[in-house]
């Protein structure tokens, strides 16, 4: 993949190949600029491969795809609509949902997603009355509601301070485990992705390259405790030190 065209084209990626199983919990970790969102962006179809392909159930990614959800570091919430209306928007504009839409067939659907990441009695807040973690979880809802089949999330938990970012990466493995939906997360957080992923994703400086696929064998369901076991340490120590080495 490359920003640009011709000579004064720049190579974001070049030459990565893998493979992601229905249901998966994947983490892509690197230095700034290695590619980890451009990546992104070729399998949701945002961006066209300069060469290769991209396949998803199969099929070759040739455009915005509908059974993805997104979330990123800034929230992004319309501060016009409180928490339930942030929710439901895909709803408005995704098909085959928006060819019946109601606010009143979907609110309580809306509302039972965002009861699953603890904010009942939220849901008519606007975004300024929320903390910076209740916007996060509301953003992760509206990317659920369209019962997606692949979760991107490109440092959606990177504004955050350490305590509301551990309380939200418990939300997100709770979610991630009753939905069974497919997850792909860009973070620069290696603890982060230790906990969450069943696979880390190593990338090289740019053009971004695969330089380490990692499996991550912790036992789950995993509790913040294992953030502090040798085993847990052992693996965020292994993948830091091939970050910018390569």
């Amino acid at each position: 993949m490359a920003y640009g065209r011709g000579a004064a084209a720049v190579k974001a990626i070049e030459d990565v190949s893998l493979e992601i199983a229905r249901g998966e919990f994947i983490a892509v970790v690197g230095p700034s600029g290695c590619g980890k969102s451009s990546l992104m962006k070729l399998i949701s179809g945002l961006h066209p491969p300069a060469s290769g392909v991209a396949l998803v159930e199969g099929r070759q990614v040739d455009g915005p795809l509908k059974s993805v959800g997104m979330a990123f570091q800034n929230s992004n919430l319309l501060p016009w609509r409180n928490a339930l209306d942030n929710v439901l928007l895909p709803l408005e504009i995704v098909q085959p949902y928006r060819a019946d839409f109601s606010k009143q067939k979907y609110a309580p659907k809306a509302k039972a997603l965002l009861e699953s990441v603890g904010l009942a009695g939220f849901t008519d807040k606007h975004p300024w009355e929320l903390s910076g973690g209740m916007q996060q979880r509301t953003s992760i809802c509206r990317a659920l509601i369209h019962e997606p089949e692949i979760l991107m999330l490109d440092e959606p938990f990177g504004a955050l301070d350490a305590f509301t970012r551990e309380e939200l990466w418990c939300a997100l493995r709770d979610l991630q485990a009753a939905r069974k939906v497919t997850v792909m997360l860009v973070t620069h957080d290696l603890r982060e992705a230790v906990f969450l992923a069943d696979t880390v994703y190593v990338m090289s400086n740019r053009p971004g390259r695969i330089v380490r696929r990692r499996e991550v064998n912790l036992p789950r369901p995993r509790e913040l405790d294992v953030t502090y076991t040798q085993a847990f340490q052992d693996i965020v120590h292994e993948l830091r030190g091939l970050i910018g080495k390569h």
